[in-house]
Parts: structure tokens; sequence; C-alpha cells
């Protein structure tokens, strides 16, 4: 900008503080800046042992490991700790990510938790009016028993905040100790049968349906309009024709069909 290299609308820059609207023309050298990037969103099947992190001091291994080198530079949305798998969502934009990963946006994150303990109901029930556990407050968590075997029991658990290491701290407060923890769902996309260390990217149409073309700064195709169709009456048999008009001229309703009628008429 100081060799006066950038210009706007073939106008040349010398400040940073400049605002540029909407369909104005941002050139370096005279060449357009390219248009931004599309969108794209990822669901990763992480495994246990990854961290959620592009490069680790200690060396140890990152969920970013074995991804395919052609793919764009992917951020988390939200995180999943060493010892936790399941569902991570990774994507280009930085405006989604921000967008996804607040509160606000109200989207449920869904977990099969194990943990070691004998588990009561109606302690997993003082979670949905939340808690305060060593000065941090936990909002309400949605917490049901599915099994218990032993001392080891299945919960599942549904939050909207996705603090951090918040299950198992909450987990930990009422005295069960976590052993396992999978993540099912994060809003409306699901882990489903996708395969452990598997990445997928989730269609741009249902990204579109899910956010809307333009929510949040999110370059998304546009929803197409889709018209109604409507049933096409069905073909008249062979005869129905004539049939129909002598009946009119004599006068004669058409005769009711018994139950099987029908069938018989599919059977011939």
């Amino acid at each position: 900008m100081a060799a006066g290299r950038v210009t706007l609308d073939g106008r040349r820059l010398d400040s940073p503080a400049t605002l540029v609207a909407p369909g104005q023309r941002l050139a370096v050298d005279g060449k357009p800046l390219p248009e931004p990037e599309a969108s794209r969103l990822f669901r990763f099947h992480k495994p246990r042992g990854l961290l959620t992190t592009a490069r680790d001091p200690q060396g140890r291994p990152t969920i970013y490991e074995g991804f395919p080198a052609e793919l764009p530079r992917l951020m988390p949305i939200g995180r999943l700790d060493m010892n936790s798998e399941g569902l991570l969502l990774l994507t280009n934009d930085g405006a989604l990510k921000r967008r996804l990963e607040l509160p606000a946006t109200g989207w449920v994150r869904r977990y099969r938790v194990r943990v070691f303990g004998r588990v009561e109901e109606a302690v997993l029930a003082q979670l949905a009016d939340g808690l305060v556990v060593e000065g941090v407050a936990y909002g309400p968590i949605r917490a049901r028993l599915d099994s218990q075997r032993g001392d080891n029991a299945w919960l599942t658990m549904a939050l909207t905040e996705g603090k951090n290491r918040e299950i198992r701290r909450v987990c930990e407060h009422l005295g069960y100790r976590v052993n396992r923890l999978i993540r099912l769902a994060y809003g409306p996309f699901q882990l489903g049968g996708l395969p452990r260390g598997a990445l997928e990217e989730v269609p741009a149409r249902m990204l579109a349906e899910q956010l809307g073309s333009t929510a949040g700064g999110v370059r998304t195709p546009a929803k197409r309009k889709v018209g109604t169709a409507k049933a096409k009456p069905p073909k008249p048999r062979p005869g129905h024709r004539k049939a129909a008009a002598a009946r009119k001229a004599s006068g004669r309703k058409p005769a009711a069909r018994g139950k099987g009628a029908g069938d018989a008429d599919r059977r011939r």
C-alpha cells in the first residue's frame, strides 16, 4: 500500500482504514483479488489418542495427520480432548467456525458417556437446572441413564454450551468417573455410520439448508425453488368409455365393488 500497488475501483489507496463495499473492485498491481472460497464443512470421526490441534510441541499425533494434502486449511468447530472420540466438525471458514461455537446458536451437542459408578437417575435429573463446579457455572444438561452393568453405566447427555471438559468435570462432581466419551451429534450434523478416522464433506446443499446462503458470512449455494408435482389422472381401461356412455344413456348407476374387487382386477 505504501508503494502505491493497491487500488480500489482504480483509485490508489494510501491507508488501510478503508471500507470496501460489496461490488467494489480491490486490486493489487492491477490484478483483482480472488473471490473468497466457498464455505465448506466436514464431518470427522475422531479416534481416541489424537489432539485437536494443528501441531503439538511434544510431538503427539494430531487430527490432521493422514488428511489428504489437497484439502484447504481446516479449523475445528469446538474441540474434543485427546481421550474423547466421535463427531468433530471442521471448516475452512472462520466466520462459520465462530458462529457455530457460540452458545447463542443454541445447537445441542449430544454425547454417549460411559462412567464408573452406580448412577442414580434422581441425581442426573438435577443437571437440568445447571450447576456450579469449582466456581464455573454450567448451563442445563439433559442426562439419561441408558444401562447399568456392574459398576459401569452408559449415559446419554446433551448440552448447548460445550465448555472445556464440561461433561468430565460435571460427572466427576457427581461422583462418576468418565472412562469413555463419544460425541454423537453437533446440532443437525450426526456421527451416524461414519467409520472411525474417516473424513467426509457435508454436501453444499445440506449446508445451505441448515445455515442459509448468507448467514454469518457463510458463502453457500442458494436454495433452488422446488415446484410441486401434481399427480396425473389414471388412464381409462379399454372399453371403460363405452360402458360409461351406455350407463348414462340407460340411467343406471355403476355397481358397487366389493372389498377384494381391486385385488381380483390386478390378478387378472
